[in-house]
């Protein structure tokens, strides 16, 4: 046999100035650094390096228009409605659904709440908490339709887009009605000034301060839990490095929102986007409702099985949904001063793409709070930009399009092969028994699932359902469970009935309906 002599650079040996292996190592070494540079949050700090990229960019470009004090201020009050309705869309795409009437919604909410402060005589926050109920009023109905009756979140929701969007109509009569000054404050005013002179509005400076300092102490009682459960945190020096650059970008964040022209600073709008945004990003994260929301997303029938009402999460997720739909109707109603015929138009197109475009995945499953905000903030900031740029409505209007075509096709092609997608769910949800069986488990055979004819028996005549979800309570409980989802969205569409006949009679009164 004739001996072959080994290449050394075959074995992985080192060459003089640098090899692959090594190359590789500092590859691994830089990757390793920026993980524990980002605390694990890699994919959040590049989303958020993106937004920087793509505000600078527009800065260039608008030389420099973009990031001036005035400038942040509209972003962050013309945007936040749209930052809300992300937050409650992330939730609903979660679970592997999506809501298409939430502009429709936060119209109804924002004509409801005008009229009952403008013809009611309610007082400003009996007419915002008048608007609130009727938010979840809908959501309700909604939230039923899908859990309850079966209807695919698509159905249901473009419904309620068409149905809604025409109860608007119908009761304002594209009148306009005015908001009163506590309500446009709260839509489109800045927090007060106070104290000695800083050169700073002191109410934004206290906001920086505080906000830097919950993130300094959150981080180390992060790294002090590390080490007391006998783990290795990251090397000090990346801690020391993420809070300098943090405390760095909201000193800036700080000195632009606070040295505006007189009277204005943060936005009340930005405060209640970050109230909200704290809520639910504590909820998606430290709560058993949020975990249930991320395991019905990822297998509803696994999760069925742990013991989580699939039912229960998908009430939930819509009705909130509609309730934050509520928030972001009169916040615009306080920001645009009025209602308008244009109210709500085009809101949910925003929304979902600020969810997918902060990477939640269209099967569903996966998303953060924190992540949809960031998208919102690069389509607010596109937005702004091109208008910056003087680019007409009709290519932004493109460009959006666009952008959520190409964000929802990457993740089509980068989440894992086999899980179902939006449109693949909806076409499965159009089988009454493929829903049931998915609701249920597979652990619910489809003959014990009950009758559905009584469901809708139920539902039409009220009485007889009472007396058969009573009658077999103990005997066929299955039946009884078809009885009772009749009952409830007997009393649901009674309720909501009644709320229209209660705005079509106030409009009658009033004169708006002729």
């Amino acid at each position: 046999m004739t001996a072959t002599k080994a290449n050394p650079t075959d074995l992985g040996a080192t060459e003089p100035g640098g090899s692959q292996p090594a190359q590789e190592s500092l590859v691994k070494r830089i990757t390793e650094g920026l993980r524990q540079f980002s605390g694990g949050n890699v994919r959040q700090y590049g989303m958020l390096g993106a937004l920087i990229l793509v505000a600078l960019l527009f800065q260039v470009l608008s030389r420099g228009k973009m990031l001036t004090p005035s400038n942040a201020q509209n972003i962050l009050n013309g945007n936040s409605y749209v930052l809300v309705l992300a937050i409650g869309m992330l939730f609903v795409i979660i679970t592997g659904q999506i809501d298409l009437s939430v502009g429709s919604v936060a119209a109804v909410v924002g004509i409801c709440t005008a009229l009952s402060i403008n013809f009611w005589a309610f007082p400003w926050w009996l007419g915002i908490l008048f608007g609130l109920f009727v938010g979840i009023l809908i959501g309700m109905w909604q939230g039923s339709w899908l859990a309850f009756v079966g209807v695919p979140g698509f159905i249901t929701t473009l419904a309620g887009y068409m149905l809604f969007r025409g109860l608007y109509q119908y009761v304002g009569k594209a009148s306009s009605q005015p908001a009163p000054t506590e309500i446009r404050f709260i839509g489109g005013g800045y927090l007060p000034e106070w104290g000695p002179n800083t050169g700073l509005n002191n109410s934004t400076l206290v906001l920086g301060i505080a906000a830097f300092a919950i993130i300094l102490i959150l981080d180390l009682r992060r790294r002090a839990r590390v080490v007391k459960a006998g783990g290795t945190p990251a090397p000090l020096w990346t801690t020391i490095l993420r809070l300098a650059v943090i405390g760095i970008a909201l000193g800036y964040l700080t000195w632009l929102f606070g040295s505006g022209r007189p009277g204005t600073s943060f936005p009340v709008t930005g405060l209640i986007l970050v109230v909200l945004g704290l809520i639910y990003n504590f909820i998606a994260t430290r709560t058993t409702i949020g975990r249930g929301v991320y395991a019905v997303g990822g297998n509803k029938a696994a999760a069925a099985l742990t013991g989580i009402s699939v039912k229960r999460v998908y009430f939930l997720a819509m009705t909130n949904m509609s309730f934050l739909a509520a928030v972001a109707g009169i916040m615009f109603f306080g920001r645009s001063t009025s209602t308008g015929p244009a109210d709500g138009v085009g809101w949910e197109l925003d929304a979902i793409a600020a969810v997918f475009i902060g990477g939640a995945a269209v099967s569903g499953g996966i998303g953060t709070v924190t992540g949809s905000l960031i998208g919102g903030l690069v389509m607010a900031v596109l937005n702004n930009g091109l208008y910056l740029m003087g680019v007409g409505s009709d290519m932004t209007q493109i460009i959006k399009g666009f952008v959520l075509l190409v964000a929802v096709a990457f993740d089509l092609y980068s989440k894992s092969q086999g899980k179902p997608s939006i449109i693949g769910a909806f076409t499965r949800g159009l089988n009454p028994k493929g829903v049931e069986r998915e609701l249920e488990g597979p652990a619910v055979r489809t003959g014990d699932a009950g009758n559905a004819l009584w469901a809708v028996l139920s539902f039409l005549v009220f009485p007889v359902g009472i007396a058969l979800w009573a009658m077999w309570s103990k005997t066929k409980p299955n039946n009884a469970k078809q009885a009772r989802n009749g009952v409830i969205a007997a009393v649901l569409a009674a309720v909501f009935l009644g709320v229209i006949l209660m705005f079509v009679a106030l409009a009658q009164t009033t004169g708006l309906l002729s």
